[in-house]
């Protein structure tokens, strides 16, 4: 996965307008990620994933807001899966194990809750 962590590119973003479809670009066969905010109360992250990948079943001790801008995907939250495509959203609750496979290049907007 490549993350951009560059802050000047976060605080270009501040009191300004952006598209946030623009700001992350598809990587054929990657996972590309961008951090937007990266506070002690939580992270606001944007994801491009190329068709067919994803992240494997994991766990996070927070809850989590997915909105879908671009494509689609399927969300697996405790064996259950959703289908969401542009414009839709769901929280993956704290603790439970979730997973995410892209069905075409999709991208989100990702935002974890920590307090």
């Amino acid at each position: 996965m490549h993350h951009n962590m560059d802050q000047s590119a976060t605080q270009s973003l501040e009191a300004r307008v952006a598209n946030l479809r623009e700001l992350v670009s598809y990587q054929e066969g990657s996972i590309v990620s961008r951090t937007l905010i990266d506070k002690k109360a939580g992270t606001v992250t944007l994801f491009a994933f190329a068709a067919g990948q994803g992240l494997s079943e994991h766990t996070a001790p927070y809850d989590a807001l997915v909105q879908v801008l671009e494509g689609e995907v399927e969300i697996t939250i405790a064996g259950q899966p959703f289908r969401l495509k542009s414009g839709e959203a769901i929280i993956m609750p704290a603790n439970q194990p979730h997973a995410l496979r892209a069905l075409d290049n999709f991208k989100m907007l990702l935002t974890m809750i920590r307090s």
